[in-house]
């Protein structure tokens, strides 16, 4: 088992490795796996991706992202300029799509509605306006409808699982209940458990991952 001064060196390292992130002003404390994160950045896709690396490192089993966003002076904008940038770079990004959905900022904090079919569009909306100027988080509500049937969704993600090379598709198992997905097993990282609910949010019509899979590094 891996200590939690091994985890919190290893986490503190990968963010010092990640040239994207300004990593002085972010505290690390790790408690029986679980990393708590305080501190600042100069922007929210920085927030975002310390999270991310953090996730990625052996023996984490839970984060606590409790980073502040200070933007700079020159990076801060109105409410009406961030939904204005957030709407051009949508349908810039989405020329067919993006009137599907609907773009609210209130103090900074951009929230998606709407609705589509794919899990992986939702995802892409949120990662377009992630990286909007003058953000200090985004809340993503857009819906997914569901089309295909809990055998056919169930089917698809086994056979997603079976192609990743990150996934031990034999150490996961998998229910599905009309549009909503039940991940149990046992996987070694943090990495691999998000891998997988990943892929199975990636079949079309699921509404709703409940992951259980459990992590033994």
């Amino acid at each position: 088992m891996i200590s939690d001064s091994e985890i919190k060196k290893n986490v503190e390292a990968e963010l010092q490795w990640d040239p994207n992130i300004q990593a002085t002003d972010i505290g690390i404390t790790v408690k029986s796996g679980v990393v708590a994160m305080n501190g600042y950045v100069p922007n929210y896709v920085q927030k975002f991706q310390a999270e991310a690396d953090v996730k990625r490192i052996a023996g984490v089993v839970g984060v606590a992202n409790d980073i502040e966003v200070r933007l700079l002076n020159v990076d801060q904008k109105t409410d009406p300029e961030i939904a204005r940038d957030a709407v051009s770079a949508l349908k810039m990004q989405l020329p067919t799509m993006h009137a599907d959905f609907k773009v609210v900022v209130r103090n900074g904090w951009v929230t998606l509605e709407g609705a589509t079919e794919w899990q992986y569009l939702k995802e892409r909306t949120e990662s377009i306006v992630r990286h909007i100027t003058g953000i200090n988080g985004v809340a993503n509500n857009i819906n997914v409808k569901p089309k295909l049937s809990a055998v056919e969704i169930k089917r698809k993600i086994e056979a997603a699982f079976k192609r990743s090379a990150e996934i031990d598709a034999n150490s996961i198992t998998v229910e599905a209940h009309n549009d909503e997905v039940v991940l149990k097993g046992t996987v070694h990282t943090w990495f691999e458990r998000k891998e997988a609910e990943r892929v199975a949010w990636l079949a079309p019509g699921v509404r709703k991952v409940d992951d259980k899979i459990s992590i033994q590094p």
